[in-house]
């Protein structure tokens, strides 16, 4: 039912209707800015992500050949932005020691916790929420755009396979070998030792 909504509302938009480009950001919005947050770890960079996703989006949209698969193509869309910042981030750490730039970013984590009754279970669920994000954080994006998207966003394997632009064989590979090494980073916070 949404996927046939979202083929008028694309149609719509192509035909230069602004509003229905408008209702389909609406839709779209919060699954896209949520997978960004738990992507990036941040929820300010999320949104602004989420924001150039459907720029470019809205810039490929008489391009871009509706077969249902939005959220899949929105989600690719959101994973390269994330990919080509964390590339342009990587060679401005090479340069930086040349112009002795201190400035550090600070990473936030994701927001939206539900407070829970008591004050200590709150606390440690925010902090075990913390080591997972620091966690995910750390691994190579082409293990956690895939956990991601599928542990927390919930798509199938055909839909991280269009989004990510690869094959479903791969992309269950990298789910595999991300679970352990996201298991591997806790393994220190669980057994009461301290995250690395």
């Amino acid at each position: 039912m949404m996927e046939s909504e979202d083929t008028h509302l694309i149609q719509r938009a192509k035909a230069d209707d602004h509003q229905a480009f408008a209702e389909l950001v609406e839709r779209h919005k919060d699954r896209v800015v949520n997978y960004l947050t738990r992507l990036t770890g941040c929820r300010d960079r999320a949104e602004d992500i989420g924001q150039e996703t459907f720029v470019r989006f809205f810039q490929q949209l008489r391009r871009y050949r509706d077969q249902g698969h939005l959220v899949a193509y929105l989600m690719r869309i959101a994973t390269n932005l994330v990919r080509s910042e964390e590339r342009r981030k990587r060679r401005w750490q090479v340069l930086e020691p040349i112009f002795n730039h201190s400035e550090t970013l600070v990473s936030v984590t994701a927001s939206g916790f539900q407070a829970v009754p008591s004050p200590q279970i709150c606390l440690l669920a925010r902090e075990e929420q913390q080591q997972v994000t620091e966690a995910l954080a750390t691994l190579d994006m082409r293990y956690r755009a895939p956990l991601v998207l599928r542990e927390i966003e919930g798509l199938t394997y055909d839909e991280i396979a269009t989004a990510l632009n690869t094959n479903q064989g791969t992309i269950k590979s990298r789910l595999h070998r991300g679970r352990q090494l996201l298991k591997e980073k806790l393994a220190p916070y669980w057994n009461g030792g301290e995250y690395a």
